[in-house]
């Protein structure tokens, strides 16, 4: 039986020697252009989270949490997968590695994402969840157009931030992100089927936000990640390459978001009553800011 490492709330391998002393963090501030440019379009792209070393890690420990026989999957809050025989074959989605491997572990201490997200959010950062993405060579694998926050509403205020961070090269023939800039400012739209058509999620929107629907494709190396709000509206298309586009996001609020559920926020953790703050095992503080 694996151990749970959501007990311990600070890094515990080598993946981030290189960036242990937080008086160098300092290098990882964002500008204030590109903290303007989130604020008016709801997103910021290409920021370097990982180094090539850092991404080799994380690529051996996905490849190991992509066996459904590992020793860890039952820490996992959910876990997807066709389980082809063919690793290059699998459609992967899992919330919980942080709780499995110490790089997926390490990576939430990471400061080329905390130091931004603080400045995003405005304040202390607190973890929500982490995800994990592979999109199969020569497969399928749409995320349909969606806010994250349309399923988050079990926590309130709305003081959310996702981190995607690409293990692969990502571009628009192996499905990379696309956002509609300014859409964070759009109320909250009902929750799509996220493995829909891109197409039959937009037509469902009201027709006057379908005349603002103008998406941009976020084509990225690898290592770099993208920053969205929680109302932004983003999607993804199909991998048509053959290769595998994998991924691993960071989903984040600012200290202080309290639960607005009296029933448990993620599978197998313990409930946080409806209007306590969200804290504990599951919900470390991550940077003070």
């Amino acid at each position: 039986m694996a151990e749970d490492l959501s007990k311990y709330h600070h890094p515990i391998s080598r993946l981030l020697a290189s960036a242990s002393r937080e008086e160098d963090w300092e290098r990882y501030r964002l500008s204030e252009e590109q903290v303007e440019f989130f604020r008016e379009n709801g997103y910021l792209t290409g920021i370097r989270v990982l180094s090539d070393e850092q991404v080799e890690v994380l690529r051996g420990e996905l490849e190991q949490l992509m066996n459904p026989e590992h020793a860890g999957r039952h820490l996992f809050h959910e876990y997807h997968s066709n389980e082809s025989t063919d690793p290059d074959r699998v459609l992967f989605h899992a919330l919980g590695a942080w709780r499995v491997l110490p790089g997926f572990h390490d990576l939430l201490w990471n400061p080329a994402f905390l130091v931004p997200v603080s400045q995003l959010l405005g304040g202390p950062v607190r973890f929500w969840h982490d995800q994990l993405f592979c999109k199969p060579a020569r497969h399928g694998g749409v995320v349909a157009w969606h806010q994250d926050f349309s399923y988050w509403t079990r926590t309130t205020p709305l003081a959310h931030l996702t981190c995607w961070i690409g293990l692969d090269d990502s571009t628009r023939e192996n499905g990379c992100l696309h956002y509609v800039p300014g859409s964070h400012k759009w109320p909250d739209l009902p929750k799509p089927v996220l493995a829909g058509g891109l197409e039959e999620s937009r037509r469902s929107l009201p027709e006057e936000l379908q005349e603002k629907f103008k998406p941009v494709a976020v084509e990225m190396k690898k290592g770099e990640g993208s920053f969205h709000h929680a109302r932004t509206m983003h999607g993804s298309g199909a991998n048509d390459t053959p290769r595998p586009r994998r991924a691993t996001v960071i989903n984040v609020f600012r200290d202080g978001v309290m639960s607005n559920a009296d029933e448990p926020l993620l599978e197998g953790v313990p409930v946080i009553p409806r209007g306590e703050k969200m804290g504990g095992q599951f919900f470390p503080l991550l940077f003070r800011g």
